[in-house]
Formats: C-alpha cells, sequence, structure tokens
C-alpha cells in the first residue's frame, strides 16, 4: 500500500509542476504543491523500504520531472490548444471628421437611440442623433462630429 502512495505522490507532483510551467507561470504555488509532494514520496519510501529505494524514488522523480519539463515547453505541445483565428478587424482607423462632411447623407442601419448605427457613401459609422430617436432605414443627413461618432439629423 505504501507503493500506492509513492507513486500517487510522484504523480500529483508532476501534475503540479505541469501546472506550474503552463497555466500559473510565477506564482510559484504549483511548484511549492510539487516539491511538498515530491519531498513526502522522498520521505516515505525512505521509511518504509530503505535507502536504496529513496535513491531510487529520487532518481525516478528528476527523470520524469525533466522528461515532462521539456515536453510541456515544446512549442508543438499545447499549439493545438491555442488560438488559431486572425482578429481582422479593428476599430475606426481615422476620425469620421477627416472622411465625410457636413451635410453628407446617409441612411440608419440600426435605431438610433440616441446612439447608433448609420451608413454613410457605403461606410458604416457610430452616430448619434440630435434629439429623438430615429428609426432604423430612416434617410439622415450629417450636422457635425463628436469624438468618433457621427451627429445626424433625419431628413423630412
Amino acid at each position: 500500500m505504501e507503493i500506492f502512495y509513492i507513486v500517487l505522490l510522484i504523480f500529483f507532483g508532476l501534475l503540479f509542476l505541469v501546472a506550474e510551467l503552463v497555466l500559473l507561470p510565477g506564482v510559484s504555488i504549483g511548484a511549492l504543491l510539487a516539491l511538498v509532494c515530491y519531498g513526502s514520496s522522498v520521505y516515505l519510501a525512505f521509511r518504509d523500504f530503505g535507502t536504496g529505494a529513496g535513491i531510487l524514488v529520487i532518481v525516478i522523480i528528476l527523470v520524469l520531472s525533466l522528461v515532462a519539463t521539456v515536453i510541456s515547453l515544446r512549442a508543438k505541445t499545447w499549439q493545438r490548444f491555442s488560438l488559431k483565428q486572425e482578429i481582422r478587424s479593428s476599430s475606426t482607423p481615422v476620425m469620421p471628421a477627416e472622411e465625410l462632411q457636413v451635410g453628407d447623407r446617409g441612411v440608419t442601419l440600426s435605431r438610433l437611440s440616441p446612439m447608433g448605427k448609420v451608413e454613410i457613401g457605403g461606410r458604416t459609422y457610430e452616430a448619434k442623433s440630435l434629439g429623438a430617436y430615429v428609426d432604423p432605414q430612416r434617410d439622415i443627413e450629417v450636422v457635425g462630429f463628436e469624438n468618433f461618432s457621427v451627429i445626424v439629423k433625419t431628413i423630412k
């Protein structure tokens, strides 16, 4: 039964070591727990089976820890878990005031209450209405600019 506990402690020590290397780098909780597990297994081996078994457990721990470290730190090991999707969108690269002029006309894409989306000249902008709510698919006219928003009013 003692061998089972020694093997179990070595297994948990490896688990904590890999967690420290991959999931919790710099936190040291995993490393401390791994050292506690390793130390406990070495202590049990020396106490229950003698010096030869204790040294064998130390060698096994060193070899398994080295193998786990090398495998954990290889780039290809965790590549299948990593995000591969590229983000191709971005925020508005330029101020709308650089692309639009007061008096340009467009249509609302969403309800302006008072903020929403408008399309002017084939491009989508964040817009703010003057006053009341504006329903989707209504004609609007640019009356000004505020930060990255276009200020619009409805055309009657």
